[in-house]
């Protein structure tokens, strides 16, 4: 088992929940405030480290197994996005997804990190 931060699709509610093949929700927790939060195209988010200027970004932690991770979860994540580990406010560390080196810069990237919250930005 391995702790693992959702901060987009995956939380409860969300298009991509099914994939955690009922893997348990630890806690609701938010990211220590050392990333910058993009919308990729209005599509899904990501989160990257920063050394400065970063926020918190909201999202669920939980308890999912490795199996879970590589057969079901990594599978559906899109290219922009690859399997790193985060800080929680906590100090905490959990695994996520966040955005590709690669993909810095490009035109699809929309900051939100003033928002911190994938489902508050999508109800704008």
């Amino acid at each position: 088992m391995a702790l693992m931060f959702l901060n987009g699709g995956g939380m409860r509610g969300g298009p991509l929940h099914h994939q955690l093949q009922g893997a348990a929700l630890v806690r609701v927790a938010r990211s220590a405030p050392r990333y910058r939060y993009f919308s990729v195209g209005d599509r899904f988010p990501a989160m990257h480290e920063v050394p400065r200027g970063g926020a918190s970004v909201v999202g669920e932690v939980y308890d999912l197994p490795l199996s879970v991770l590589r057969d079901h979860l990594l599978p559906a994540e899109p290219p922009e996005l690859e399997l790193g580990v985060v800080e929680l406010s906590d100090g905490t560390a959990c695994l996520a997804t966040v955005l590709r080196e690669s993909f810095l810069g490009t035109e699809e990237l929309l900051d939100i990190t003033e928002i911190g919250d994938w489902r508050a930005y999508r109800a704008r």
